[in-house]
């Protein structure tokens, strides 16, 4: 056994195909019901219909990524408590048909965030990217969000202003629809107006409020999890800090250490993306891989070259600053070590994440921005190899 190699796909509409995922080697699929309404129930009938059509393509459901949280819940207003309920009765639903593992994030209004989703690499193919000074340029002068200087210091507003005094009217076009693209598996956007709107109902969340929320919410759905056999895992912020003055909460080893400690569970575990928590160099992935495997259930595989201003690029697997190759072995020593103690949770789901898009692949519509075929196929193939080497290299046994 070595870790279960699955594969994002958005659904029917997706670009790419079930036949073409088959032939990339992987099992399972990972996916969500994109249709349905952030809040609303995932139903039986819904839930059946999806897994029919991925097991009619030779593959399995294997991860529900992502069961979004509603923002009510997140803030605790509203109608925050039918919500949770829904909650319940999704996971309640996906585990009386076979899928275990729940992915989701506890993110505000936004899902991820980058200043460029077309960057050209080194090789001419995309990728994408995060520049601090092109951040604070969209935030201080385009969405001019009340009290955005109090979150920069006088060096980078005034870097930030000139990079804003140089962009043609397009760029600026350019840059406020890559930050507010919606959620991965859909293309629709926030508008400037609802953005500000929804950032200013956090204004008075801060980051223990928001974390207080989150257990809160924990220890709501987890008996519903345990009873259903799900294991949840939370999803780290992307990226690990705080943007536009909103509470982040999910950044580092710290703040997985009181998640975990939230209920004390298996089921009640994270998600290592190693691109997520490695856009700070304040953490340490291999420590976390080590120190926290026995709460991993699931993984995200990808790599970035980083510095200490807060900027970052997606890179090829072994080429950027992630040590894959020990985060790798750390996770499948874990995995040994979960089947020698005779835990049931010996799968380890993961799957390649973002790749970059190809030359073949950049006039094809609909490709949301890091889930293209062959980038991914690339990155899997790379993830593949690094781990039949190490097995080899260390004589591991996993049966």
């Amino acid at each position: 056994m070595t870790l279960e190699k699955n594969w994002r796909w958005f659904g029917p509409h997706d670009p790419v195909t079930l036949p073409e995922i088959r032939q990339t080697g992987v099992s399972g699929i990972v996916t969500a019901l994109h249709h349905i309404p952030v809040g609303t129930t995932w139903t039986t009938e819904e839930i059946l219909k999806r897994k029919k059509i991925i097991e009619s393509g030779g593959l399995k459901w294997s991860v529900a990524e992502s069961l979004p949280v509603h923002e009510d819940i997140k803030k605790r207003r509203g109608n925050y408590r039918q919500f949770i309920d829904n909650y319940k009765e999704s996971i309640r639903n996906l585990g009386q048909q076979g899928i275990d593992t729940v992915c989701y994030n506890f993110m505000p209004v936004l899902d991820w965030s980058r200043t460029d989703l077309r960057f050209v690499f080194r090789d001419g193919s995309i990728t994408t990217k995060f520049e601090t000074k092109v951040f604070a340029a969209f935030d201080l002068f385009i969405l001019r969000r009340p009290d955005a200087a109090d979150n920069y210091n006088a060096t980078q507003i005034d870097i930030a202003r000139e990079y804003y005094k140089n962009m043609t009217d397009q760029q600026k076009k350019q840059l406020t629809e890559t930050i507010l693209l919606g959620l991965p598996g859909s293309l629709e956007a926030y508008s400037l107006n609802d953005f500000r709107t929804a950032i200013a109902e956090y204004k008075a969340i801060s980051d223990d409020d928001l974390r207080e929320n989150l257990c809160s919410f924990i220890r709501e759905i987890m008996p519903a999890a345990e009873a259903a056999g799900i294991h949840m895992a939370i999803h780290p912020d992307d990226p690990p800090w705080s943007l536009l003055g909103l509470p982040r909460i999910v950044s580092t080893k710290q703040d997985i250490e009181q998640i975990i400690r939230i209920v004390d569970s298996p089921l009640n575990g994270f998600a290592l993306c190693t691109g997520s928590f490695g856009a700070s160099i304040k953490n340490d992935l291999i420590d976390m891989t080590k120190t926290l495997g026995h709460r991993i259930n699931f993984t995200h595989l990808r790599n970035i070259t980083r510095n200490s201003a807060g900027d970052f690029t997606e890179d090829l697997p072994l080429e950027g600053d992630i040590d894959l190759y020990s985060v790798l072995k750390a996770l499948l020593m874990e995995q040994k070590r979960r089947i020698d103690s005779g835990r049931h949770d010996t799968r380890m789901p993961m799957r390649p994440d973002h790749g970059h898009l190809m030359i073949s692949e950049q006039d094809k519509a609909g490709i949301y921005p890091g889930y293209s075929l062959l980038g991914r196929l690339r990155n899997l193939s790379e993830i593949r190899g690094l781990e039949e080497g190490i097995l080899r290299a260390t004589q591991l046994k996993i049966l």
